[in-house]
């Protein structure tokens, strides 16, 4: 069987890894067949190499690494590859395929809008809404975040809504959280574009204010859950269909 080896970024923050290994245990109850094993790219343990050399010595000769990230940055095109392919040409009896990353999906926007709601953000009012991500020197992944605050600004009823990121890109939350106020928003929420806590987003909650609401990183909801085993199958039968090609 083909084990699938999610991949975070990791983090210092112990509470970081904790909710990845919470995600992945709705992974494990939903599919109680499927090997899921939890590895990250660098500052928790245990690394992405080192799971993948365990998989293959308890077994299995084929794994899907699952990027745990939310775009395609730095991050998604460099480092995971970069990783797989070093095991790769110590272990060639080992084959590895890459899943996508999680976003763009409908399903993480869900996760984000229920954090929001659980905070305590209600639909419509005067809330301003801030939808919070990492940043990136990759202009596709900010668009991303960017996209989706356009999309629920149409239709959200909240007094505005706007992306902000924590690094790298424009806006940052102190603009982002003026912008609202100067259009009218009399309350501020913060959504999360993040999947765990961290260094960011701690760094976004302290930014917004404390009058602010901020909204839990997405976590272990049940669609992202949903949306690691998507992409797990996804990767399989790509990989079955080339090797029948």
């Amino acid at each position: 069987m083909t084990a699938l080896v999610a991949v975070a970024h990791g983090s210092r923050n112990p509470r970081s890894a904790a909710t990845v290994h919470e995600l992945l245990d709705v992974v494990r109850v939903l599919r109680p067949s499927l090997d899921v094993r939890a590895s990250f790219l660098d500052l928790s343990a245990p690394r992405l190499g080192d799971v993948l050399r365990t998989v293959h010595a308890a077994g299995h000769r084929s794994a899907v690494v699952v990027p745990l990230l939310l775009g395609k940055a730095f991050h998604a095109r460099v480092d995971v590859p970069g990783a797989v392919a070093e095991v790769a040409a110590r272990l060639p009896s080992l084959d590895v395929a890459i899943a996508d990353v999680l976003g763009p999906d409908p399903r993480l926007e869900s996760a984000a809008l229920r954090r929001l709601a659980s905070a305590g953000v209600d639909a419509g009012g005067d809330w301003g809404v801030v939808l919070a991500g990492a940043g990136s020197s990759h202009a596709p992944a900010n668009a991303l975040v960017t996209d989706i605050a356009r999309r629920w600004a149409r239709g959200s009823g909240w007094a505005g809504v706007t992306a902000a990121f924590a690094a790298t890109a424009a806006p940052d939350v102190p603009t982002a959280v003026a912008r609202l106020r100067a259009g009218g928003a009399r309350r501020i929420a913060v959504a999360s574009w993040f999947l765990a806590p961290g260094l960011l987003p701690d760094r976004v909650a302290r930014l917004a204010g404390p009058d602010a609401v901020v909204a839990p990183p997405l976590g272990p909801d049940p669609e992202v859950a949903e949306l690691v085993l998507h992409r797990f199958d996804a990767a399989v039968g790509a990989a079955l269909a080339v090797r029948s090609a």
